[in-house]
């Protein structure tokens, strides 16, 4: 299967260069390689926004599951801004799609970091990663992210529900991939986030002849 998507990604990569990238012909090419995407955990934005772009000259082939799956993609990539530049290849009326809405709505959590709140409404939105592989791990990753640059020491528990209400062997599974260490006050220490403030000296220099006018208007 690596082999098949390497060999796609490749087919994809020359199929974008010059004109051709605006050929409706590759349609269906670019669909069944969001798919394979979804499907081996892959991820290809270049040639996602592409196939939006020519949803935007073809309206008339726009498929809303394939949308919606590269908005999700483009959801495992954050922090990257995949997200936004797909939206905004969006038509006022694809944005009005309820499914958009609500992925839109996932999205918006994530970027607040209200990670509690979206897997609580994670779980009612079930069939829209049905068919995305290693979804959750994606998430996770992000939500590790956002946790090594923001706490030193944050609660066990705490962490727990943050990654989603893992159990004690998925928990220790992602603090050994962080090399988060667990302390004998029930806090997991993180990182010295003191080692990772470093302050910086500013000098202006305003040289004379760019006062020289203004001192002499003041006279």
């Amino acid at each position: 299967m690596v082999e098949q998507a390497e060999a796609m990604r490749a087919t994809v990569a020359s199929m974008l260069r010059g004109i051709e990238r605006y050929n409706p012909e590759n349609i269906s090419t670019l669909e069944r390689y969001v798919e394979l995407q979804a499907r081996e955990n892959t991820y290809d934005l270049e040639a996602n926004l592409a196939l939006l772009k020519l949803y935007q000259f073809n309206p008339g082939k726009y498929q809303n599951t394939v949308a919606c799956t590269i908005l999700m993609k483009a959801l495992t990539n954050l922090p990257h801004t995949d997200f936004v530049l797909c939206k905004c290849l969006l038509g006022q009326e694809q944005m009005d799609d309820i499914i958009i809405k609500r992925i839109m709505y996932l999205h918006d959590l994530l970027e607040m970091c209200q990670f509690n709140m979206y897997w609580k409404m994670n779980a009612t939105y079930s069939e829209l990663i049905t068919d995305i592989k290693d979804f959750h791990d994606s998430i996770r990753k992000y939500i590790c992210h956002v946790i090594t640059i923001t706490y030193q020491h944050i609660e066990k528990n705490v962490l727990a529900q943050l990654l989603g209400g893992i159990d004690e062997v998925a928990l220790q599974h992602w603090m050994t991939k962080y090399g988060w260490k667990e302390t004998d006050d029930g806090y997991v220490f993180i990182a010295n986030q003191e080692e990772t403030v470093k302050t910086k000296n500013i000098t202006e220099k305003i040289e004379f002849d760019s006062v020289a006018g203004i001192m002499a208007a003041c006279r």
